[in-house]
């Protein structure tokens, strides 16, 4: 979630408010979103946060109590109690909340007006200076209003449970809303709101999605079958004196509605325009046929019909050939395959280069990769805030299992790329500070380990520059504890540094 202040809160307890949020850090990760602290949805009445998430719109309003209390019953229709002792706000105020829900319901209305299907609007009710334990009734957790101490834990309950779109508003959406609640906030460059979580995409723009070139190249698949392709080339020759008979077949429709008499002469010259299926029944009228007249024309059609008997039979023997030929290459391939055997073992270990690996007789067995483009919902720290300030092109990361000297380790690497090379060096140089953050391992966010999960702490660390690609390496032992100058760890980490990362 990034924060973007607007204006100075008007209650005591904002600050723990704008703590609260700060604390859920940026990007999607945790909960992301855009908080405009101290936006005034309503004219004259600011708020201490409207909070436009993916998925919902958070209006956070500040209550301050009289002093700290342990346990807060807060219904939002009856009278308050802290310790015990009743709250009152005000003459006419049933609880110190009233006006906070009347300034709740105007900004509703407001983001209603002007985001027409915004999603779930909720309120929160942030109460202070100190409070361990708000009671609310179940009716009253039931609908969009939440009472609490803004803690990091509170808050992304509350988020979580009041932001529960089907689907994430689009980036223009999201721009449209911050721009009518708050017109003085800077404008949302693209790939910071989709690190936010918001999508590329609205709702009403699904024809993107079903633009499948491949669909198109399907039905065409099994049309040129390549030895149906190459059977009609042979024929091709015979049937040419098949063409003059070929029009009396035309004529032959007619005759059929004939007196039996005809017919089986006429079906023998109309049956002959696919000379390959003809080819036994000539042979059979030929045989029943004693008059000269069909004798003359059986001499042509067996001769179309040895032909056509005898190209399956070509056509086997071809198979025949080819067949034996492979078994030859194939028997040919296994015994240079079992010349070859000793070398394989030691790469089938180690997918990634065997070289830098072999110098140093480390193995490495890959367990997860990814690559995209939301550089800075993958990062931590410093890192994040340098990724957020300056877009990335693309960010490849890659988990291996590593064994060092006999001991078991874990080797996280990612490769962030960069437009130009000013920004690689200045991302490298922040990157490079220790306890500046980093990027976060791609196989503990899969669940990809095999056996113990490695925790990145006190990891041993190295970093390259490649031109506009920076590269950061962290190495521990499974289990740890590490330590960054460890021997074993930084020897792997350098030999890391030539691992190819593909995502």
């Amino acid at each position: 979630m990034r924060l973007v202040r607007l204006a100075q809160q008007p209650s005591r307890v904002a600050e723990d408010v704008r703590a609260a949020l700060a604390s859920l850090g940026r990007g999607s990760n945790v909960v992301g979103g855009i908080a405009l602290v101290g936006a005034s949805p309503v004219e004259g009445r600011p708020v201490e946060a409207v909070v436009v998430m993916p998925k919902g719109v958070l209006i956070v309003i500040g209550v301050d109590l009289p002093d700290p209390a342990l346990k807060l019953e807060a219904p939002l229709g009856g009278p308050w109690k802290a310790d015990g002792w009743p709250l009152v706000h005000g003459d006419t105020s049933i609880n110190p909340a009233t006006d906070a829900l009347s300034l709740s319901a105007a900004c509703t209305h407001k983001i209603a007006d002007v985001a027409p299907g915004a999603g779930p609007i909720g309120t929160i009710i942030a109460v202070g200076p100190y409070v361990e334990t708000v009671d609310q009734p179940p009716a009253d957790l039931a609908g969009s209003v939440r009472v609490l101490y803004p803690t990091a834990t509170t808050m992304l309950a509350a988020t979580v449970s009041l932001a529960t779109a089907a689907r994430p508003r689009s980036v223009q959406q999201a721009r449209d809303l911050i721009a009518a609640l708050a017109p003085d906030a800077p404008p949302m460059p693209e790939e910071m709101l989709l690190g936010e979580g918001f999508s590329a995409y609205s709702d009403d723009e699904p024809t993107v999605v079903r633009e499948n070139p491949l669909v198109a190249i399907a039905p065409t698949v099994p049309v040129q079958h390549p030895g149906k392709g190459k059977r009609p080339a042979k024929p091709a020759a015979p049937p040419a004196p098949p063409v003059e008979p070929a029009k009396p077949v035309q004529s032959a429709p007619p005759a059929r509605p004939a007196p039996p008499a005809q017919p089986p002469r006429q079906a023998v010259a109309a049956k002959p325009a696919p000379p390959v299926r003809q080819a036994q029944p000539p042979a059979a009228t030929a045989a029943a046929a004693p008059t000269p007249a069909p004798a003359e024309s059986a001499p042509k059609k067996p001769h179309q019909s040895k032909t056509v008997k005898w190209l399956p039979l070509a056509a086997i023997g071809l198979l025949v050939v080819l067949l034996i030929a492979a078994i030859s290459v194939a028997s040919g391939g296994d015994d240079t395959a079992s010349t070859q055997s000793p070398p394989p073992p030691t790469p089938a270990t180690s997918p990634p280069p065997p070289s830098s690996s072999a110098v140093e007789n480390i193995q490495f067995t890959s367990r997860a990769s990814a690559a995209d483009q939301k550089c800075a919902s993958h990062a931590y720290g410093d890192v994040q805030s340098s990724l957020q300030q300056t877009s990335c092109s693309a960010v490849k990361r890659a988990s291996f299992a590593s064994s060092v000297d006999g001991r078991a380790a874990a080797v996280t690497i990612a490769v962030v790329e960069f437009p130009n090379t000013e920004q690689a060096t200045a991302f490298k140089a922040a990157a490079d500070n220790p306890g500046g953050g980093g990027i976060l391992d791609v196989a503990t966010e899969t669940n990809q380990w095999q056996g113990d999960v490695p925790v990145f702490e006190g990891a041993a660390y190295q970093s390259s520059l490649d031109g506009k690609a920076v590269r950061l390496i962290q190495v521990v032992w499974v289990p740890g504890p590490s330590t960054p100058d460890d021997p074993g760890l930084v020897r792997a980490a350098k030999a890391a540094l030539e691992l190819p990362v593909n995502g």
